[in-house]
């Protein structure tokens, strides 16, 4: 699971810079493309369309929407850059699944790359895919590794024409594409909150080296989580602040307001890590208070015999002339003594408050 974390960007050795090779998993057999085509007048939705039949979108004044979900293609991805004029080193970072999430502005289009996390309840981890997203002036071109998004409510305020999406330019697409992806981290996040308040009352009531594994792999999920989350905030602060052409100054505010999450989403993600870092004390104090009343009650155990099993000792001795051997109620008279002595170390270790 931590290479997950830790996993190195590969890199084309011997290859020269722009090289298309795939790095990643293959998650579908067969790359698909869709394209949503509107202004605020009209919409046009297709499904499984070749690659050829993109080109023309590029010289309508209407906005265009193409989703390309399977990377291995790198056929498919050559051409389209070529046919918008991408650069071959966006291209190879589009083919890397491994990017950091970052973003570059160019001339003619923007590239963003980031991560659309899911969560798997039933093995309990976040699973990340890759996202890049192409801005141009009037096109978006977003590439996917694989079918199924979290995209949906998009597509259908596209068709329905909710809210002024329809009315407004890519760059306000763009803008509804990451923002779906980051509100997308706090279902993520409170599903890992619940999990952690759950741990706590595990480690309150009785800890177990069971939950010191689970605590070490929600750790590891956060850990996942803060590093696809922490690049967003010099994502965001960029396009906001950007001179380009494609951000008009009537989507800043929404870039702002999605800066604004991406603080909200970093500071629980943190607040997360403090508190997970929290229980792996409270486990490791919890143990050692449960080792330590342990220790202290076998410790008293011991002392109140050792003066017992010394009057045992002295009796059971091989000596003809002991004192007190012949005497008729001596086995009696030496367990009222031992039984005193149980007695006042007891209450001698009560009143020290050892007890």
């Amino acid at each position: 699971m931590m290479e997950r974390i830790t996993k190195s960007e590969p890199h084309n050795i011997g290859l020269p810079p722009g090289s298309l090779m795939f790095f990643g998993t293959k998650k579908i057999d067969k790359a698909r493309i869709s394209v949503f085509d509107y202004d605020q007048d009209n919409f046009s939705e297709r499904v499984d369309v070749s690659i050829d039949e993109c080109f023309p979108f590029k010289a309508k004044p209407v906005i265009t929407w193409m989703n390309i979900d399977g990377l291995h293609d790198t056929e498919l991805i050559e051409k389209i850059g070529k046919q918008f004029e991408i650069h071959p080193l966006v291209l190879e970072d589009i083919l890397h699944t491994e990017q950091r999430p970052k973003v570059e502005v160019f001339d003619d289009y923007i590239y963003c790359v980031i991560k659309m996390l899911d969560f798997d309840e039933h093995e309990f981890k976040i699973v990340s895919e890759q996202v890049s997203i192409i801005l141009g002036k009037n096109f978006i071109i977003s590439f996917q590794e694989q079918a199924g998004d979290v995209f949906d409510p998009i597509r259908e305020r596209i068709r329905k024409a909710k809210g002024v999406i329809r009315k407004s330019d890519s760059d306000y697409l763009a803008y509804t594409l990451l923002d779906v992806v980051i509100d997308y981290y706090f279902n993520i996040l409170e599903k890992v909150g619940d999990r952690i308040e759950k741990l706590e009352e595990d480690l309150m009531d009785q800890p177990q080296p069971a939950t010191l594994n689970e605590i070490y792999c929600l750790k590891r999920e956060v850990l996942l989580l803060r590093k696809s989350v922490w690049p967003l905030r010099e994502i965001i602060s960029a396009l906001e602040r950007s001179e380009s052409v494609l951000i008009h100054k009537k989507s800043v505010p929404y870039f702002r307001d999605l800066y604004d999450h991406i603080i909200r989403v970093i500071d629980t993600v943190e607040t997360s890590r403090d508190l997970i870092s929290g229980m792996l004390d409270l486990y490791l104090s919890s143990v050692s208070n449960r080792m330590n009343e342990i220790m202290k009650v076998l410790t008293i155990i011991s002392t109140i015999f050792i003066p017992i099993t010394f009057i045992v000792g002295v009796y059971g001795t091989n000596f003809e002339y002991l004192p007190e051997l012949k005497f008729h109620f001596g086995y009696f008279a030496m367990w009222i003594v031992m039984v005193i002595i149980a007695i006042v170390m007891l209450f001698y270790f009560r009143r020290k408050k050892w007890l």
